[in-house]
């Protein structure tokens, strides 16, 4: 008797653990279309590097970006190109950050625009370490070549991987 009501209490808990990884993977379904939804403006295809700029001598903490912020290699953040200012929204010394969602080889996640840079030719964006690791796990490739990189309008994001 007392093992019928254990494989019973058992049982309702893997259907209750199965609905709930439905309900959540049907969810982040939406948030993706909803990212892709919200995405204004054209999008921007081109090139995509790392950075990390650190160097020897350089301030503890790491250095300001161009929203003030400083530059942590642990979160989803990225650079973008210098005439692209505008287009991001003008990201700015004391501005706020802006959002972008990245999409490349199948992946998607939405950054933190909170710096810009003088990219070489052909590149469009910069992503940090922990980003970059999202594309390119082993980060043997140094540049990924036809990333599309969209502005976000508004700025209540949750910056990560998306779908």
């Amino acid at each position: 008797m007392v093992f019928r009501s254990s494989a019973a209490i058992c049982g309702a808990l893997v259907a209750l653990v199965v609905s709930v990884t439905v309900a959540r993977s049907e969810t982040s379904g939406d948030h993706s279309s909803a990212v892709v939804d919200a995405a204004c403006g054209d999008a921007i295809v081109g090139a995509a590097s790392t950075y990390n700029p650190f160097k020897p001598g350089k301030e503890e903490g790491g250095p300001k970006t161009a929203s003030g912020e400083r530059y942590d290699p642990e979160v989803w953040t990225a650079a973008i190109k210098t005439s692209l200012r505008q287009k991001f929204g003008g990201v700015q010394f004391g501005a706020r950050p802006k959002y972008a969602l990245v999409e490349a080889a199948g992946k998607k996640v939405i950054v933190k625009i909170n710096d810009v840079g003088p990219l070489r030719p052909g590149r469009i964006i910069d992503l940090n370490e922990r980003t970059m690791r999202h594309f390119d796990p082993r980060m043997e490739l140094g540049v990924i070549p036809d990333v599309t990189v969209r502005p976000l309008s508004g700025d209540d994001w949750i910056p990560g991987p998306v779908g």
